[in-house]
């Protein structure tokens, strides 16, 4: 292996810290963290007729003490030019972002991704993936592997600690290997877009230290350069309600079942009505959510007040709708006739009012409250929420108190914390960039989350780039030119 940027000794790293100046820190023992011992194989991909060539190094365990080798490996894939002085799209070995792109989907186990065979991108022939195109456009590809909710030991927050042990393992080599790890950018869909954005909002968090020393993580600090977010299933906490503000009244549903086949999830959709008892446990959810979002003082980037009244109406109703607006907008410059939309009111081309509760009809429920914490603890969730002893959880006060099971039990507060975004987002967070993409068609959630996620990212100093994509259901990496065009403008952007 070619040595970038300076030596390292032989079990010892001179990591540079913000002064300038070096600390020698010795490496934990078990699985080696030096990534020069690692071997390597020649591939290759196709990326708009032009060929690729890069070095795949495979199956890297990342932590010194892994709880589960099968899955706390990453996948790093760098481009062959620059193992020759070579440059790609104006970057070099010294200066190629990392793309961090996580397989998880449903916080089931997640193998790490391999080009070609990418998660949630397109999957049809002569189509390539969010890996390919970054290895194409010069990017250094790190593809890390996470535990997941149906294993003992997958449970919250094993995920979210084994992506930031990936980081701390990049960042600990980032004297030997190609690619720039004060650039890293991650990337993920659904529960793996909502990893993406806790593993953006929580860099270097002592919260999550001891899981980190258990695991023999590298000691290198866990902060990323920004972040990729396709529908993220986050602020699972207060989810339920948000779900029941936007879906209260639609009581038919296709409810998603997710199942785990060969490492991939698989979905299925199941035709329902909603009971009596669930209805009103659909108001009873909905009637928490204004002072929920009241609680936490949003602002637009107007600065104007983001409230709800004790009937879930209000600015920040209004605040969601707008995206909604600018999304139907952009169909309509482009010459898309959009009259069937009976939740859209337009006059002279342009889109003058949004019916909320008739948008929410025409998308359809997808699940049936309580959303997320399922009542018989039957939720992805309640699974991830459980401990070595006791496979399922509750983890909202509500889904507990209203529980079908007198014997279930409730999540330790701690450890729905650290799932949860918003208790870390602040001026001091560490990315400024962040990229977050929910589809009009996306039932999976309420849009109110992605909404609160970038009221408060934005509120904190942060440049976010949202945006609802039309008709696109609950998917990722649909938009790959977009996605690679705002990464390559925010690693060229100067600091500071």
């Amino acid at each position: 292996m070619m040595k970038f940027k300076t030596t390292l000794l032989t079990g010892i790293l001179a990591l540079a810290c913000g002064s300038g100046a070096a600390k020698t820190i010795e490496v934990s023992q078990g699985y080696g963290l030096d990534f020069r011992t690692q071997n390597y194989t020649r591939q290759s991909t196709v990326v708009n007729g032009q060929t690729v060539a890069y070095r795949a190094y495979e199956n890297i365990v990342y932590v010194a003490n892994p709880a589960d080798s099968a899955y706390q490996t990453i996948n790093i894939y760098i481009p062959e030019a620059y193992f020759n002085g070579g440059s790609i799209n104006g970057y070099t070995a010294q200066t190629a972002p990392i793309f961090l792109p996580n397989q998880i989907g449903g916080y089931m186990p997640a193998k790490a991704g391999v080009p070609g065979k990418g998660g949630f991108g397109p999957s049809k022939e002569g189509q390539v993936d969010a890996m390919q195109v970054a290895l194409a456009r010069g990017y250094v590809v790190a593809s890390p592997g996470a535990r997941g909710r149906t294993a003992v030991t997958g449970k919250a927050p094993a995920a979210i600690v084994d992506l930031k042990a990936a980081v701390r393992y990049l960042r600990f080599n980032d004297a030997v290997m190609a690619g720039d790890a004060e650039k890293i950018i991650s990337n993920g869909t659904s529960a793996g877009g909502a990893l993406s954005v806790l593993l953006g909002a929580s860099g270097n968090q002592a919260d999550y230290e001891p899981y980190l020393q258990q695991l023999g993580a590298a000691p290198a600090k866990d902060h990323i350069f920004a972040v990729s977010a396709y529908c993220p299933i986050s602020i699972l906490d207060h989810a339920d309600a948000a779900y029941e503000w936007q879906f209260n009244g639609v009581n038919d549903y296709q409810k998603m079942d997710i199942s785990m086949i060969d490492y991939h999830v698989e979905r299925k959709l199941v035709n329902g009505t909603l009971t009596n008892e669930q209805i009103q446990i659909s108001g009873s959810l909905k009637a928490q959510f204004p002072a929920h979002v009241n609680s936490l003082r949003l602002r637009d980037p107007q600065g104007r007040a983001l409230r709800l009244d004790a009937q879930g109406n209000g600015s920040f109703k209004n605040y969601v709708a707008s995206f909604l607006r600018r999304s139907a907008q952009s169909q309509l410059d482009a010459g898309k006739d959009l009259s069937s939309r009976n939740w859209l009111t337009i006059r002279n081309g342009k889109v003058s009012a949004v019916d909320f509760a008739a948008y929410a009809r025409a998308a359809g429920r997808q699940k049936t409250p309580p959303a997320f914490d399922a009542l018989d603890l039957s939720s992805g969730e309640n699974q991830l929420f459980g401990t070595a002893a006791t496979d399922k959880q509750h983890f909202t006060a509500f889904s507990y108190q209203h529980r079908a099971n007198a014997q279930a039990t409730l999540a330790d507060p701690q450890t729905v914390k650290l799932m949860n975004p918003m208790h870390y987002i602040s001026r001091h967070t560490t990315p400024q960039h962040w990229r977050i993409r929910v589809g009009t068609a996306d039932s999976d959630t309420s849009l109110a989350i992605a909404a609160i996620l970038t009221a408060k990212l934005q509120n904190s100093g942060k440049r976010v780039d949202f945006a609802l994509p039309w008709d696109v259901p609950h998917s990722g990496d649909y938009d790959l030119d977009e996605l690679f065009d705002w990464m390559d403008k925010t690693v060229r952007q100067p600091r500071g």
